[in-house]
């Protein structure tokens, strides 16, 4: 049976101003998280998801993204005569995921807002859906998070949006969805998103993060949005608003997704990813458990 969703779009054109100076020369979206790069983790998921048609949205100062997954016969060449086997494979398995998951870079053009990458990929889309997600999220999910996306368009036909429950304190950081219906499973029949609202106006306490089945309707609405930036150049184009529009009169869902969402976008949530990709680890987490254990020690000590 062919898969429902073929294509992804990853937008990668952003400053990273949150993470600067980490991010002067090195795109967030390569910053490590355990032993691969941010985006990576993307790439895999989108690949163990079954998308067979990545398109990375790129900007100026991007090309150690398209570096790391382009294929180096020399590096590996030179890693197998010095005898270093395993991380000849381990260059030949990135080449080999940018090659299953056919990736390919586009550069963003248009106003500033989250939406435009997605439209500037759009014209390949034709009548298809196609997963959204962004470079600097990391999740750790039995079934993939892109995989329960898809499932949930199967399931209902419409634009899907990725929510994790929210503490009602935290509202003030995350799109909020306006929920109208709990269909069970985890699926809920959504109306509309709030960006950031105040936790007394929050209006369920659910948050949207980076995951998205955008429809052809979706894209339509971003054309609107963009048509009109043109006309008035205020404002930016978000990908949020033209689901807004979207679901003023039509089904939109939001699917509950089961796993662990780490975030890399500033340096606290970016800090937690790393720490909790080490602890994870078979080899480092022993060891960094015995550094924590010795540091604790040495406060009592001194305390």
């Amino acid at each position: 049976m062919s898969p429902t969703i073929r294509r992804a779009v990853i937008p990668a054109a952003g400053l990273g101003s949150r993470l600067l100076p980490l991010t002067k020369a090195t795109p967030k979206e390569m910053l490590p998280v355990g032993d691969k790069p941010v985006i990576e983790h993307t790439v895999r998921e989108l690949v163990d998801s079954g998308i067979t048609d990545i398109t990375i949205v790129v900007s100026g100062g991007k090309s150690l993204i398209q570096d790391h997954f382009r294929p180096n016969p020399a590096l590996v060449d030179q890693l197998r005569a010095d005898g270093k086997t395993a991380y000849a494979d381990a260059v030949e398995e990135v080449a080999e995921l940018a090659r299953q998951g056919h990736i390919t870079y586009l550069d963003q053009y248009g106003p500033y807002g989250n939406g435009t990458p997605v439209l500037n990929a759009a014209r390949s889309f034709g009548d298809e859906p196609v997963l959204v997600l962004w470079p600097d999220d990391v999740f750790v999910a039995e079934v993939p998070r892109a995989q329960q996306l898809i499932r949930a368009y199967e399931q209902t036909g419409c634009p899907v949006l990725a929510l994790l429950p929210m503490d009602p304190t935290e509202s003030q950081r995350y799109g909020v969805p306006i929920v109208k219906e709990d269909l069970g499973d985890g699926q809920l029949r959504i109306t509309g998103l709030v960006e950031k609202p105040e936790p007394s106006a929050a209006p369920s306490s659910y948050a949207a993060i980076g995951g998205y089945v955008v429809t052809p309707g979706i894209i339509d609405e971003l054309r609107e949005q963009t048509r009109r930036w043109y006309e008035h150049r205020t404002g930016e184009v978000y990908l949020t608003d033209a689901i807004n529009a979207y679901a003023a009169t039509r089904a939109v869902y939001g699917q509950v997704i089961k796993g662990r969402w780490y975030d890399t976008g500033n340096p606290a949530d970016y800090l937690v990813a790393q720490m909790a990709s080490a602890l994870a680890h078979p080899e480092y987490g022993p060891l960094l458990r015995r550094l924590v254990a010795g540091l604790d020690d040495d406060q009592a000590t001194t305390s």
